[in-house]
C-alpha cells in the first residue's frame, strides 16, 4: 500500500508539473539565450537572426508553449480581435448564404493569426458609426472589415479619422481612404443578358437588393446599357430592400401585366427561390384543376428565373435555378489577409478586383416555350 501511495504521489507531481504553462523564460533557460531574444523571435519582431528565431520556435513546439493572448495583447496594446458590424435589416444576415460563407472565409483566414472576429450587426448605418466611434474609444478592436459600401458613404473617411486600420470589401473606396478587395463582376449583369437573350428573351424583370449599395446601382446601369443595344421590349426594374416576401409580391404583381416580363433576375438565392415556389405552387394548382383535360402548365409556363447568388438551394430547387457563382469563402479570406498586411505595416494596393463570377446554367433558363416573346 505504501510503495502504491508513493507512486501516486509521483504521479500527481508529474501531471503538476506538465500542466504549469511553459513560459518565454522556460524557452530562454532552455536555448540559453535572453527572454527579450525569445520574444522577438516568438513574435516574428526584427533584431533576431532567422537562425534563432527557427531554434526558438523549434525548441517552444517541444516544450508545449503556447500565447497567452491577453498578456501577449497588453504587451503589445494589440487586442487580437477584428471588428465587423455590417448594417442590415433584422433577418438580412441570417438569410444571406453569400455572407454567411463570407464571414466563414474570415474566420478561418483570422484564426490561424490567433485573431478574434467580434461580429456585431447593426439596424442601421447610423448604428453602425456609434458602434465604431465606441470601438476606437475603448480600443476594442484592432482593425475593422467594412462591407455594402453606398453613395456618399461616410465610414471610410470616419474610420480615417479615428484611427482604426480597415478594409473594404467591395468598392472601390471613391475616397481612396481605404484598401479595398471587390469581386471583378463588372460584366456579370452583361453575362445573364447575352444568355437570355439568346433565348430569345425581350422582356426581363431585375429585382435587385437595394438602390443606394454601389454594387446594385452598377448592376442596374449594365442592364440598362444592355437594353440601349439590344434594344428589349421592356425591362423593369425594382428594388426589394433584401425582403424575400417583397420580391415574391413583386414577381406574381408583374405576371398580371398585359404582357409580362418572360425573364426575372434576382438579387438573391432565397428571394428567387421563393418566388419560383409561389409561382409553381399556382401553377401546379391550376394542373390539377384541369387534369382531365392533360394540359400542363408546371414547369414549363415557368418564366426563365436566374439568380445573382449561388447556392445549394438553386442546386436543389426544382426546376434548378441558373445563378452567378462566387466563392465566398475564399473572398472573405482574402478580405482578411489583406487587413492582417495593412495591420503588419505592409504596403498594399489600394483597390483590386478579384474571383471573376461565372454562369452556372441550369433548368429555370432552359424550360422555355418555341416562342418566349408570345407569352
Amino acid at each position: 500500500m505504501a510503495g502504491a501511495g508513493k507512486r501516486a504521489a509521483a504521479k500527481a507531481v508529474e501531471h503538476s508539473k506538465q500542466s504549469q504553462r511553459v513560459s518565454l523564460k522556460d524557452i530562454a533557460d532552455e536555448l540559453g539565450i535572453s527572454q527579450t531574444a525569445v520574444s522577438f523571435a516568438i513574435n516574428d519582431r526584427p533584431g533576431v537572426s532567422a537562425e534563432t528565431k527557427r531554434r526558438v520556435k523549434e525548441t517552444a513546439a517541444k516544450l508545449g508553449w503556447s500565447p497567452v493572448y491577453a498578456a501577449q495583447a497588453l504587451g503589445s496594446s494589440r487586442t487580437m480581435t477584428i471588428g465587423f458590424a455590417p448594417a442590415r435589416a433584422a433577418n438580412g444576415i441570417q438569410n444571406d448564404n453569400f455572407m454567411m460563407q463570407f464571414m466563414a472565409g474570415i474566420h478561418q483566414s483570422l484564426s490561424r493569426k490567433g485573431y478574434g472576429l467580434l461580429f456585431r450587426p447593426c439596424s442601421s448605418d447610423k448604428e453602425a458609426i456609434a458602434v465604431y466611434r465606441d470601438w476606437a474609444r475603448r480600443k476594442r478592436v484592432d482593425g475593422v472589415i467594412l462591407v455594402d459600401l453606398y453613395a456618399g458613404d461616410p465610414r471610410p473617411a470616419l474610420l480615417t479619422e479615428l484611427g482604426l486600420p480597415s478594409v473594404l470589401a467591395g468598392g472601390p473606396d471613391p475616397s481612396n481612404s481605404i484598401p479595398s478587395l471587390s469581386i471583378d463582376d463588372s460584366a456579370t449583369m452583361g453575362t445573364i443578358l447575352e444568355h437570355l437573350s439568346l433565348l430569345g428573351h425581350k422582356r426581363i424583370a431585375y429585382l435587385y437588393g437595394d438602390k443606394s449599395l454601389d454594387y446594385c446601382r452598377s448592376r442596374v446601369a449594365s442592364l440598362q446599357e444592355f437594353d440601349k443595344k439590344s434594344h428589349f421590349s421592356q425591362i423593369w426594374v425594382e428594388d426589394t430592400g433584401f425582403d424575400t416576401g417583397r420580391g415574391v409580391e413583386l414577381t406574381q404583381k408583374l405576371l398580371l401585366e398585359d404582357k409580362p416580363p418572360t425573364a426575372f433576375i434576382y438579387e438573391t438565392d432565397s428571394m428567387a427561390a421563393a418566388s419560383l415556389r409561389a409561382l409553381s405552387t399556382v401553377m401546379l394548382a391550376s394542373d390539377m384543376m384541369s387534369w382531365d383535360s392533360g394540359i400542363r402548365r408546371f414547369p414549363y409556363d415557368l418564366p426563365a428565373i436566374v439568380s445573382f447568388e449561388d447556392s445549394v438551394i438553386c442546386e436543389t430547387s426544382f426546376p434548378s435555378i441558373t445563378a452567378v457563382h462566387r466563392d465566398a469563402s475564399l473572398y472573405g479570406t482574402k478580405v482578411a489577409n489583406l487587413l492582417l498586411k495593412v495591420l503588419a505595416g505592409e504596403s498594399v494596393a489600394g483597390n483590386r478586383k478579384i474571383l471573376t463570377p461565372k454562369l452556372i446554367v441550369r433548368e429555370s433558363t432552359r424550360m422555355i416555350l418555341p416562342n418566349v416573346d408570345t407569352m
